[in-house]
């Protein structure tokens, strides 16, 4: 007879071959047993849809005839979901045995918890090039404000108490392309507390070199979307999150003038940032790079990223 799973696993996946067996085998592995696999394939053409069939009983198998957008697919996957929490995992990340276990744990503890994330290993290939919570140390309780300033929590990473998930008005917010995951961490975080287990058993696979900063210009327009979303939402927003409004707003500002120097825009991006720039190192320096030629771009991104996290707030 089939009965409810404690945890239905999220996987979403578009081509994914390559590192699926182990993803696939790092769930397998996990002490605590009791769970579902929502395998969503999001039109893939290479094999990753007979490697996931050939899984098992527990994994059950659905496959989109085209290609949505990653925030789109996830709510598809979400809606097959049976168990009381939803987790997931990337197909190309690792969980570490103990993973599900001590999260259960610790919802099942505290019923006011809506996520709980663990910290997160950085890798690629054989090496391990950081770790989360040593670049941001998280907080606990209901943490919305905390979590706005400094997103510490990595998808694979995170599991939601489906009942903090229904509470929602909706789920992924299909309008956004970057900051889908952690618009929805933001809404729960704003009704229900957080918490999260202080070891690394969630694996972060990266890929080839970071391009978070050549995406800076659509950062800014989802900053600022998801604020005006905010406002919008929760009444007296503007009252009791000023400083948070503020620095948002700033935040937008200097991803805008980024994106406005790599296309050669130096003297508008200098322009964007200047009301912003008095009293942060981030934007003096900045203001100094602008006037370099855009080519100087990906090393001044890699040396950006270098700085100590106090640097780039």
């Amino acid at each position: 007879m089939h009965t409810t799973p404690a945890v239905s696993i999220i996987m979403n996946c578009l081509d994914c071959a390559e590192d699926l067996p182990a993803a696939l085998a790092s769930v397998q592995a996990q002490t605590f047993q009791d769970w579902e696999i929502i395998f969503w394939d999001n039109a893939s053409t290479d094999p990753s849809p007979d490697i996931a069939r050939s899984f098992g009983p527990k994994l059950r198998f659905f496959h989109g005839a085209n290609t949505v957008d990653l925030g789109a697919a996830r709510n598809l996957a979400l809606r097959e979901a049976k168990g009381r929490y939803i987790a997931f995992l990337d197909c190309d990340d690792l969980w570490r045995e103990e993973k599900l276990e001590k999260q259960v744990a610790l919802f099942e503890d505290n019923p006011r918890l809506g996520l709980v994330c663990t910290d997160t290993e950085i890798f690629a290939g054989a090496r391990t090039l950081s770790r989360v919570f040593a670049r941001t140390a998280p907080a606990r309780g209901r943490v919305f404000k905390e979590l706005m300033q400094r997103q510490w929590i990595s998808m694979s990473s995170a599991m939601l108490r489906t009942q903090a998930l229904h509470s929602l008005d909706h789920w992924f917010d299909e309008r956004l392309n970057l900051c889908e995951e952690a618009d929805l961490f933001y809404r729960i975080a704003h009704d229900w507390e957080l918490e999260y287990v202080d070891a690394p058993l969630t694996r972060w696979r990266v890929h080839g070199a970071n391009t978070t900063f050549k995406k800076f210009g659509m950062f800014a327009q989802e900053t600022l979307y998801i604020l005006d979303k905010h406002r919008r939402m929760y009444p007296y927003y503007e009252e009791e999150y000023g400083e948070l409004v503020e620095l948002l707003t700033r935040r937008a500002a200097f991803q805008q003038g980024v994106a406005l120097w790599r296309d050669g825009q130096g003297a508008k991006a200098r322009e964007t940032i200047a009301p912003y720039a008095g009293g942060s190192i981030k934007f003096r320096l900045f203001l100094a790079a602008s006037y370099l030629p855009g080519s100087f771009f990906d090393s001044l991104s890699r040396l950006y990223f270098a700085l100590p996290g106090r640097l780039r707030r």
